[in-house]
Parts: structure tokens; C-alpha cells; sequence
């Protein structure tokens, strides 16, 4: 029997090759988070550290991981986009990284699905913060949009 993390690994993995190439893995589902992380190796820089777009690219899938899996628990068929991001950088990462996510304002979700039953579109603002090595090393805030 596959697990919930096993499924959505295999559907980044198939659907969004970039997370192949990184090995992007799940760690952690909840209705409230999604947890990938990935190893330096695929994802390293001229100076040895991540790469800074392979940063900001686990920060946007865990976000976008996190309204992927509550649409579809929800029952709610949607394409699923981001709009726009912001992406801070607080320190250099020098090993194997991880991206928590979370929705900027909980509360908002019930108006969220509702506005995209009613109007077949909706935004909703998800935060993602990288870690390494237990200290945390970037913020991401991204808007994503979910059509019908």
C-alpha cells in the first residue's frame, strides 16, 4: 500500500521533472503543511552552497504542494498556478535542505474554495520557510491561483 507522501513524490517526480532532478522528497503531509527536502549534491553552486533558484524551486513546490493535496482532499478539481513570489534569502545553505509550507491566513481557505466554486477562480497566499541543519535559511511568500 502506498502512503501519502510516497503519492504525492511520485506525482512531483512525474509532473514536475525539475523535483526529479533536484530529489525532491516528501517528507510530512498535514492539512495544514507540506515538508519536502532535498540533498545538496543535484543542487549545488559554484561557490558550494544551493543554488539559489533550487532553493526558491522547493520552497514554490512545497507551497504549491500544500494547496495541491487540500484541493484534492477537498474533492475539488482545479489547475493549479503560482502568480507571484517573493523569496528571502537569510543565509547560505550549505547541505541538505528542507521546505515547510503553510497558508498565510488559514481562515481564508472556506472563502477561498468558495470562490472557486462560484467564479471557477481563486487566489490564496502560502508561505514556505527553508531550513538547514536546524536553522532556518529562507522565506519564500508566493501567491497561487486555482481555476476551475
Amino acid at each position: 500500500m502506498s502512503s501519502p507522501t510516497h503519492e504525492l513524490q511520485a506525482y512531483l517526480h512525474a509532473h514536475i521533472p525539475l523535483s526529479h532532478a533536484m530529489q525532491v522528497s516528501v517528507l510530512d503531509i498535514t492539512a495544514d503543511s507540506v515538508l519536502l527536502a532535498a540533498p545538496l549534491a543535484p543542487n549545488i553552486n559554484h561557490r558550494e552552497t544551493v543554488f539559489g533558484g533550487s532553493a526558491s524551486a522547493l520552497a514554490i513546490l512545497s507551497a504549491w504542494a500544500l494547496l495541491h493535496t487540500r484541493l484534492r482532499d477537498a474533492g475539488v478539481a482545479s489547475r493549479l498556478v503560482i502568480q507571484r513570489n517573493t523569496m528571502d534569502y537569510e543565509l547560505p545553505i550549505v547541505g541538505d535542505f528542507t521546505a515547510r509550507s503553510s497558508l498565510a491566513d488559514p481562515d481564508a481557505w472556506p472563502q477561498f474554495t468558495r470562490m472557486l466554486s462560484r467564479r471557477g477562480k481563486a487566489r490564496m497566499e502560502v508561505r514556505a520557510v527553508l531550513e538547514c541543519a536546524g536553522q532556518v535559511v529562507g522565506r519564500l511568500s508566493g501567491e497561487f491561483v486555482a481555476l476551475r
